[in-house]
């Protein structure tokens, strides 16, 4: 068992690099895919989710009325949020590399 322990974490080690680029760029297109479906199109967030390419299981969405935002997130991973802008449409905001 304790092998079988090591082996995994080895591998998630291995690939570390690999699972976080995946997961940022999961987040942020579902970030920008949900904000355009929530507040171009407007439909409810949770109807959005239809419009996730297959794969996208682990993505979770949440969104702020007020700010008119929408954050995309793997947990432990990765978090983006796109914003709606008048005139832009939704826009991702910054982050760090």
């Amino acid at each position: 068992m304790l092998l079988l322990g090591l082996i995994a974490a080895l591998t998630a080690w291995f690939y570390r690099d690999t699972v976080m680029a995946q997961a940022t760029a999961g987040t942020a297109y579902g970030a920008r895919v949900a904000c355009s479906c929530r507040f171009v199109g407007g439909r409810n967030l949770k109807d959005c989710e239809k419009d996730f390419e297959p794969g996208m299981a682990l993505v979770s969405l949440s969104e702020d009325e007020g700010e008119k935002s929408v954050t995309a997130s793997v947990p432990l991973l990765a978090s983006q949020t796109a914003t709606y802008r008048e005139g832009y449409g939704c826009v991702l905001e910054k982050w760090d590399e």
